[in-house]
């Protein structure tokens, strides 16, 4: 197969590139570093593309402003895709509000150019989107939790039962928050905005052009080949800031904000079992579910048990928009898909990036 990634020197799309040419498909990369834009030297994904021309030489590697709508549409007819693998964005939601409009072009405007320009060349083609939890913006904060010692988690299975029977059916389980859970009526960042717009665009083009689309509502997405910074890429800057002494800054919620990490090998996989037996207009939750979920607080401890020490200060006030706990619920995934399950749980996840940082 013909597949197009973009963002293929960032995190997930690095892994996906390498992940299908090493199976022997035809990959083609769309990049142009606008993460070192975004996040300065933090950013800057060279060293991932350096590294991949190396070891992987048959994928292409293509410089692409997905904002350039004829660009897009003349290289995207060139290689005639049987799928689009569409990771590029912009990631941030407090590097959104200082230039809105470059997040639009590029979450909104770069998405619909990707989209059109494969349908016109091939409504066959299986697109596959990386969208976020964040277009649920903050309504998850309105679910009644308990604050335990390291951190924020729903209420009791008692109370999740009262709560269906007074109508809020199937939006969240005991297990997390599930594809129900309403999108409007909440505060999302202007990054949550922007994505929640490119993520009801590829499901219309599902759903109204029968295109066999996917969107996958990331979580905390992981990897050590992620170029972290402060603004985006938790786990990857958390283990930078103790491996090079940086001070840490903790955003409210008293430090016990809870996440659910899901490592890009995984992300891979689960893409590969869509393409397998792909779908019109889906959405996924895509997270490492309850048992990958970390509070930042557990974070600390558990790079301290690593034999890393963190400096770390703290400031009440809260991102805007931020979730207090949130851990995806993976059933439908599983459903749908039950060959596919979560391989790197928490203790591999951060032995990964303990290794990677000593290396």
């Amino acid at each position: 197969m013909k597949i197009i990634v973009t963002g293929n020197n960032g995190l997930v799309g690095s892994e996906a590139a390498e992940y299908f040419d090493e199976r022997g498909h035809s990959v083609h990369g769309f990049d142009n570093n606008a993460r070192r834009y975004f996040f300065g030297a933090d950013g800057d994904t060279t060293p991932t593309k350096n590294r991949q021309i190396e070891t992987h030489p048959h994928i292409e590697q293509i410089k692409v402003d997905i904002t350039d709508r004829w660009v897009v549409k003349r290289i995207v007819n060139e290689i005639r895709p049987d799928v689009v693998i569409h990771c590029a964005a912009q990631p941030s939601h407090d590097w959104a509000a200082k230039e809105p409009f470059m997040d639009f072009d590029t979450n909104v405007v770069g998405t619909m150019n990707m989209l059109e320009a494969t349908r016109l060349v091939n409504p066959e083609a299986i697109f596959i989107h990386l969208s976020t939890n964040k277009v649920y913006g903050d309504a998850p904060n309105r679910i009644q939790m308990d604050e335990k010692p390291t951190r924020w988690d729903y209420h009791t299975q008692d109370a999740w039962r009262l709560r269906h029977d007074t109508g809020y059916g199937k939006e969240w389980t005991s297990e997390g928050i599930t594809e129900m859970f309403p999108i409007d009526q909440s505060t999302h960042s202007i990054f949550g905005a922007d994505k929640a717009a490119g993520d009801l665009i590829v499901q219309e083009y599902g759903r109204y052009f029968g295109m066999r689309t996917c969107v996958l509502r990331g979580g905390c997405l992981t990897g050590v080949r992620h170029a972290g910074a402060e603004l985006h890429g938790f786990l990857s800057y958390f283990f930078k800031a103790a491996a090079e002494g940086r001070r840490y800054t903790i955003f409210g919620y008293k430090g016990k904000q809870v996440r659910d990490q899901i490592y890009s090998y995984d992300i891979a996989r689960f893409m590969e079992e869509f393409i397998k037996a792909p779908r019109c207009g889906e959405v996924y939750n895509l997270g490492g579910g309850k048992g990958n979920s970390v509070s930042i607080l557990e974070c600390i401890e558990r790079v301290q048990q690593l034999g890393f020490k963190l400096d770390y200060t703290y400031t009440e006030q809260n991102r805007i928009g931020d979730h207090i706990c949130y851990y995806s619920d993976l059933t439908k995934m599983k459903a749908h898909y039950p060959n596919w399950d979560i391989t790197y749980n928490l203790d591999k996840i951060f032995d990964e990036f303990a290794k990677a940082v000593r290396k």
